[in-house]
């Protein structure tokens, strides 16, 4: 189980995990193991998510969520396949952490009265200002 919160996790029979050789940190190791993880979770066909959260998941993973909704993490920063695996799936958590998070809903505002006055007045003062910059006449 990969646990999000204290009442969701995420079943170890839905993600999928693919081992892959990866560029980067490792030296010869590099050529002969397989040592970056790409993490499928079917988010769409996920019994884990409550309702509701599945759009914000797909919004927020952007280009991480295929057309069919599974959602695929790659992680090769590392040099050991443990230490990638762990990475993917802590990054996996967080995503489904942060659509957990409904976003407070805009409300509209507009300027007071009192602040469209300042507002003008200070237009007014700044175009005077300018104003009196014009050439002195010499009469």
């Amino acid at each position: 189980m990969l646990t999000i919160t204290r009442n969701i996790a995420i079943p170890e029979d839905e993600l999928e995990e693919n081992f892959v050789r990866a560029s980067g940190p490792g030296g010869q190791n590099v050529n002969k193991v397989s040592t970056a993880v790409q993490l499928r979770w079917d988010a769409v066909n996920s019994r884990a998510l409550p309702p509701g959260v599945l759009d914000r998941l797909l919004r927020l993973a952007g280009h991480r969520a295929t057309q069919e909704g599974v959602i695929i993490i790659d992680a090769r920063a590392h040099r050991s396949q443990e230490r990638n695996r762990a990475d993917a799936r802590e990054r996996l958590a967080g995503l489904v952490r942060d659509a957990l998070h409904v976003p407070r809903k805009r409300r509209p505002t507009r300027p007071s009265k009192g602040a469209k006055e300042r507002r003008i007045q200070s237009k007014k003062k700044r175009g005077s200002v300018k104003q009196a910059r014009g050439r002195v006449s010499t009469d």
